[in-house]
């Protein structure tokens, strides 16, 4: 059996993502498209329309909305919590009982998975090189049930700004600066929406008046990327919805399928270049630790300083 096999659209669940600063109405945005999305879907005569809403929230945000939920007559079942433990099992649970689900913020369930591996691994003076290898594995459970599960998921999220370095042409010195914005959580969770927006909150200085403004910075059917839209509303992004292949079955990626039979044992003929690899970080390693401590190792206090030093830090 080959590979390829027919295109097929199994786009059938809407993964909205939605960013921004405090105040910027990521919330009510999520909120408004989620209510008029339910109402689309009833109105199309899709089953599980008629389920509640699922709400995970971090932050109170489903206490304020909860009436616009109560206006359109749509059940809100919720649950307030920022573990991270959490977020597989509740993404779960929606899909087999709810019609969505709104995660408001996933900010709060990056910064709680990291602090709790911190605690956990006694790192005092801040994550080293070799955790992030296991957090972003992790994280990829979420990721990925988030991309395959059918069932439609709004992500709200906070906004933070990625940085470079540049060499600055008067003095030849490298300098960082802003190159552009992100969603605050593991570096790659803003490339998992299929539609991506910044919010921001902006004055009206002739009539006194806040408005909210939404920029599509992400679509991937590409009828509205790159729009812009003042106080928007369901029909904002209905665009998008239509294109998709409602209550039709979802595939996202299939991540049955994997390379571990191609990877050699540890042992094999091999694996050289993973034994030298792993040497390679040991001594790394060990260099740093003699250097902490400033230690050369050439004088016999020296030497048995090291000695010390490797048998209580790597047994």
């Amino acid at each position: 059996m080959g590979l390829f096999k027919p295109a097929e659209h199994t786009q059938a669940f809407l993964k909205a993502g939605f960013m921004g600063l405090a105040g910027a109405g990521k919330t009510h945005t999520a909120a408004n498209l989620a209510i008029g999305l339910i109402e689309y879907l009833r109105g199309r005569g899709i089953d599980y329309a008629d389920r509640p809403a699922y709400f995970l929230d971090t932050e109170t945000g489903s206490d304020y909305v909860k009436p616009l939920f109560d206006k359109h007559g749509i059940k809100m079942m919720q649950a307030k919590t920022r573990a991270f433990a959490d977020l597989v099992p509740a993404v779960q649970e929606a899909e087999k009982n709810g019609s969505l689900l709104l995660i408001d913020s996933i900010t709060h369930f990056w910064t709680e998975f990291t602090e709790s591996y911190a605690r956990k691994r006694n790192r005092r003076r801040g994550l080293e090189f070799q955790d992030w290898a296991y957090l972003k594995s992790e994280w990829r459970r979420f990721t990925d049930v988030y991309v395959n599960s059918s069932l439609h998921i709004l992500m709200c999220g906070r906004m933070g700004y990625e940085y470079d370095f540049f060499q600055n042409e008067e003095n030849g010195k490298k300098e960082l600066e802003k190159t552009g914005v992100k969603m605050k959580a593991e570096t790659e969770t803003g490339y998992e929406p299929s539609i991506l927006v910044l919010m921001e909150r902006q004055m009206e200085f002739e009539s006194k008046r806040q408005i909210r403004k939404a920029y599509i910075l992400k679509e991937r059917f590409d009828v509205i990327d790159g729009a812009e839209f003042t106080n928007p509303t369901f029909n904002n992004f209905l665009p998008h919805i239509e294109l998709l292949n409602l209550g039709g079955e979802q595939l996202g990626v299939d991540t049955s399928r994997n390379s571990e039979g191609i990877i050699p044992e540890l042992g094999s003929s091999n694996d050289w270049k993973y034994r030298e690899e792993q040497r390679q970080i040991f001594l790394e390693k060990v260099q740093n630790l003699m250097t902490e401590h400033g230690i050369s190792g050439r004088s016999d206090a020296g030497k048995q300083r090291v000695i010390e030093l490797l048998k209580k830090h790597f047994h």
